[in-house]
């Protein structure tokens, strides 16, 4: 016979998860979206895609606001916050570039590399966390480019879009290299994976 189901867990979650929730559902929504523009092979869904990225980020400033706003910062809070933003600011600016035509063999290379950077500089983050706010509650600089950051590039993208400058007309065009095809702006996002892992670059949070 099966029990009913509980959902204590949720019963545990702060005012700020949920905010921290609804960052992760707009980042999966983005996903999708960028999916179906794939199988329409209309814009609508990329377009889609940008704005639901752009609640995510809305959503993310506000989970932390709220966290400190109700004194309500957990470890639980700051896990939950990086696995959102692994899908929102990591996964789904991959599938946009992908949406927009970057699909040769080193552009997948290039896109996977760059998830990975944003996976690990989250997780030095949750650990260092509490060396970089000197025994403060508030961390008082990055260590490289937060993640969130990859929004510019998604940015860029939807100028793309605007133009019509996707698929066979993306800017800069496609060059053939050995057994794969590269198209020279996915080299934007290995450089946002390059400053996001950067030890060296520090940026104040405010």
């Amino acid at each position: 016979m099966n029990r009913p189901m509980h959902f204590s867990m949720l019963r545990n979650f702060h005012l700020a998860d949920w905010f921290t929730l609804a960052n992760a559902v707009c980042g999966m929504g983005a996903v999708l979206a960028v999916m179906d523009a794939l199988q329409s092979r209309r814009a609508t869904g990329l377009w889609w895609a940008v704005g639901l990225m752009v609640a995510a980020f809305v959503f993310d400033v506000l989970d932390g606001r709220v966290a400190r706003w109700r004194h309500q910062q957990s470890s639980l809070g700051r896990e939950l916050d990086s696995l959102a933003d692994v899908i929102s600011f990591g996964v789904a600016p991959a599938a946009m570039a992908y949406g927009v035509g970057m699909q040769g063999g080193w552009d997948a290379a290039v896109l996977t590399v760059f998830v990975a950077c944003g996976v690990s500089r989250l997780a030095r983050y949750n650990v260092t966390a509490e060396a970089l706010s000197e025994g403060t509650a508030k961390v008082k600089y990055f260590e490289g480019t937060p993640i969130p950051s990859s929004l510019l590039l998604v940015f860029v993208l939807a100028i793309a879009i605007w133009q019509g400058r996707i698929g066979e007309s993306l800017w800069l065009g496609s060059l053939r290299l050995g057994p794969a095809t590269l198209h020279p702006l996915v080299l934007m996002y290995a450089l946002s994976g390059a400053l996001m892992v950067s030890k060296t670059l520090r940026i104040p949070k405010f």
